[in-house]
């Protein structure tokens, strides 16, 4: 308590407890929804007949696959890429609702503001290029257009390898991972510290007449930021995406 304010520890912003089994938690229900969220958009853009003007639904999915299509495959992987489309809508959309949970009533966390989310998407990504890059050019193949670049003359291999390997195998998920957790970690933190700092001069016991037109500010600040979010929330979702779009296409066709 400082000056008669009364603040929450920074541990209830960070743990949730668990009222289901197997630890089941907020967390557990954001990503449980946000899976839902995602296949029921699309089951419902599925439904009616293909003539039909789309509407609805309809038109959002529409314009989504527009939007993955010809902003992130077709940047990043080509005509060749088309078939990825449907797990790059589905991974874009997954992560924009478990962002958004993060400044709706009730929820207010963004699930990937807890570690394990990102990381479990940075692994499955992983998994994939790797797979990818295997099934196209082989394991031989795959290892030596990741490991040696063209164009690096052959003695500076020895630096290069060890640089690429960790570059490719290791830092890629990492950095997947801890990008989408830092970033929304850090917008929830200022969020629930700003809405907390207003709630706290609002209802100070000491100081009232002095507190309570300083706590417009906060209030002020608070608005700012939620509009902020969510221009963070689409970009955090868009960059995940366009970096998996990126190393699936870098796998399966290597530099020459």
């Amino acid at each position: 308590m400082i000056f008669g304010l009364d603040f929450p520890p920074i541990s209830h912003l960070l743990v949730w407890p668990s009222f289901g089994p197997a630890g089941f938690n907020k967390i557990a229900l954001i990503a449980v929804l946000a899976m839902l969220l995602t296949v029921v958009l699309f089951a419902l853009a599925g439904r009616g007949e293909p003539t039909e003007a789309p509407k609805g639904a309809k038109n959002v999915a529409e314009a989504s696959i527009d939007f993955i299509q010809d902003g992130i495959v077709m940047q990043t992987m080509g005509k060749e890429g088309l078939g990825w489309t449907p797990f790059l809508l589905c991974m874009f959309f997954f992560i924009l609702f478990t962002n958004v949970a993060g400044i709706i009533p009730t929820f207010q966390m963004p699930g990937n503001a807890r570690m394990a989310i990102p990381a479990f998407l940075a692994l499955l990504v992983w998994f994939i290029y790797n797979i990818a890059g295997v099934k196209h050019q082989g394991v031989g193949g795959y290892l030596k257009s990741s490991l040696f670049p063209p164009g690096v003359p052959a003695a500076l291999y020895i630096l290069v390898v060890p640089i690429e390997f960790i570059s490719t195998f290791l830092v890629r998920p990492f950095s997947l991972a801890v990008r989408l957790f830092a970033n929304m970690l850090a917008g929830h933190i200022l969020l629930v510290t700003f809405a907390v700092l207003a709630n706290a001069l609002f209802t100070a016991k000491t100081m009232q007449f002095f507190l309570v037109p300083v706590g417009i500010f906060p209030v002020l600040m608070l608005i700012f930021l939620t509009g902020f979010e969510v221009l963070v929330i689409i970009l955090q979702a868009y960059i995940f995406t366009i970096l998996t779009a990126v190393y699936i296409g870098s796998s399966v066709h290597p530099e020459h």
